[in-house]
């Protein structure tokens, strides 16, 4: 898990982590083969441009309408992939963004923030949808959080930006620095 202050560069160094961005220095070293799952803090659907949940999906994945039929199935929400995607609730977009990312069967699932803006039953849900994730792909989690519940309970390591690494180690260690 990553925490810090707003401004302390979190989301930037998740994208340069996955390369959507250009490190301003230094090197970021990944495997070829080394699939990522993506979940961004934000994302902007035009309102003026139609876009159902089939077709959000369709447009990054080659798994074919019926995985992505089960996936939103998985995730709690098979009656949304006829609905447009300006239409969803927060957390309905957030569990799509999230079917998404699984589709591609990562071996590390990058969520920014994913939870912000949602209410706290909304939240519990979207973490426990996360801790299936990791176990059912058996992938890891990066994630950025504000939550400090999530941070100590759930999170194997913790690092702690402010412009520039404060701290890092167990959620243990970290919390006492």
């Amino acid at each position: 898990t990553v925490v810090g202050p707003n401004g302390s560069g979190k989301s930037t160094f998740l994208r340069v982590l996955i390369g959507a961005e250009l490190p301003s220095e230094g090197i970021v070293h990944r495997a070829r083969t080394l699939r990522i799952g993506y979940v961004p803090q934000h994302l902007t659907i035009d309102h003026t441009m139609p876009m159902t949940v089939t077709r959000f999906l369709a447009l990054s994945t080659t798994t074919g309408r019926s995985r992505n039929v089960a996936m939103l199935e998985r995730l709690g929400i098979p009656d949304q992939a006829v609905r447009q995607m300006v239409d969803l609730s927060g957390g309905e977009f957030q569990r799509v963004l999230l079917a998404q990312a699984m589709l591609g069967e990562p071996d590390i699932l990058v969520l920014d923030e994913p939870t912000q803006g949602l209410d706290q039953p909304a939240v519990a849900a979207f973490y426990r949808l996360i801790d299936e994730a990791r176990k059912e792909l058996g992938c890891a989690v990066l994630l950025v959080s504000h939550d400090l519940h999530v941070v100590m309970g759930q999170s194997d390591r913790v690092v702690c930006l402010n412009g520039h690494v404060c701290c890092e180690g167990t959620p243990t260690a970290v919390s006492a620095a």
